[in-house]
């Protein structure tokens, strides 16, 4: 299963509309991963943890039916998310299978928002933070860097959409932080 979070296809196109200059190619460029991603691990399922589109019907609703058509083998399934917004009959006509705002799957489950109380012997999968971390140097430079941030009770996945903000985590004691630089997902101490 591939799981992703955030993915808000159409952000680009909302805020083009509402007359923000924003390049056209960063919003070209999340359906491009997607595919390179499905077409690399061949997943038989892809779970959107929620906020698939970021608003209204838009352009890329036609390649996200174009991305699911391709990948006729592959199950797409999304929990729903604040941003997802349209009527349920665009998700399924669209080939997506809908899951409401929670998915339990064995010991998982899956939401947009994180949830406050975890029932017992289950592990949150969540997205909506978009959860990042600052790193410093001793140059007194730094970057904030999208992280996947594990708690003992949930995990929250980075925001999948290039155009998306972040928002500064500060870890606990006995967290895992695991920051994407450079291609790669590497740990945090």
């Amino acid at each position: 299963m591939l799981v992703l979070a955030d993915v808000h296809l159409g952000k680009v196109n909302h805020f083009r509309k509402n007359g923000i200059p924003v390049p056209v190619r960063a919003g070209i460029r999340n359906i491009e991963i997607l595919v390179s991603l499905v077409d690399f691990l061949q997943p038989v399922r892809v779970l959107f943890l929620g906020d698939l589109f970021h608003s209204r019907f838009n352009s890329d609703w036609d390649a996200v039916k174009q991305v699911i058509a391709h990948f006729k083998a592959v199950a797409f399934e999304l929990v729903e998310g604040n941003h997802d917004v349209l009527e349920k009959i665009h998700y399924e006509q669209s080939g997506l299978q809908l899951h409401g705002t929670c998915l339990d799957e064995g010991p998982f489950v899956f939401t947009h928002h994180p949830i406050k109380n975890v029932p017992e012997g289950k592990f949150n999968i969540a997205g909506h933070v978009h959860p990042g971390i600052f790193l410093g140097g001793k140059g007194k430079q730094g970057v904030k860097l999208p992280c996947f941030y594990f708690s003992r009770e949930y995990a929250l996945c980075p925001a999948f959409g290039e155009f998306t903000g972040l928002s500064a985590i500060q870890p606990l004691p006995g967290d895992r932080t695991f920051v994407i630089a450079d291609n790669q997902v590497l740990e945090v101490q």
